[in-house]
């Protein structure tokens, strides 16, 4: 009696990545948390819900892409550094700026803002892909730099 090799299918798959849409941003590097805020600032402006998005960078701190990584509720968003690292790959950045919006007005991290913060810069250390800042913005006080305040 003959034995049957079992066969596994193994889908074969194909990435790619698509530009939803463009943002005007400086042609410029970035080397400052207001830099970032501008852009950020810009980019989720009357925005109602909190939206986390990256800035992800070239070597020499240019913007390479921008991409909403997810939208919250009034007052919360998750994110994961799953999702933040994918497309950091995917773009070839060399380094991440995350930011999200505080549509309250409060630019005071939650403690939820500080533990994804502190995962996002163990991950990227992994990944060989350091995490520069993690900007609060708000449209009435400003913004916040986690870097600024030595929480990163």
């Amino acid at each position: 009696m003959k034995k049957q090799k079992l066969i596994c299918v193994t889908p074969v798959y194909k990435v790619m990545l698509v530009r939803e849409s463009q943002v005007s941003v400086p042609q410029k590097p970035i080397h400052a948390p207001e830099d970032a805020a501008e852009i950020v600032t810009t980019y989720l402006r009357g925005c109602d819900r909190e939206h986390f998005v990256g800035i992800y960078l070239s070597a020499v701190n240019v913007p390479v892409a921008i991409h909403t990584i997810s939208v919250g509720i009034l007052n919360a968003s998750l994110a994961h550094p799953r999702e933040v690292f994918k497309v950091a790959l995917m773009v070839n950045a060399a380094s991440v700026i995350v930011a999200h919006n505080h549509p309250s007005g409060n630019v005071e991290p939650s403690a939820e803002d500080i533990a994804i913060t502190k995962q996002l810069v163990e991950a990227g250390k992994i990944l060989g892909i350091p995490l520069h800042d993690h900007i609060i913005v708000t449209e009435e006080r400003g913004f916040m730099s986690f870097a600024e305040r030595r929480l990163i």
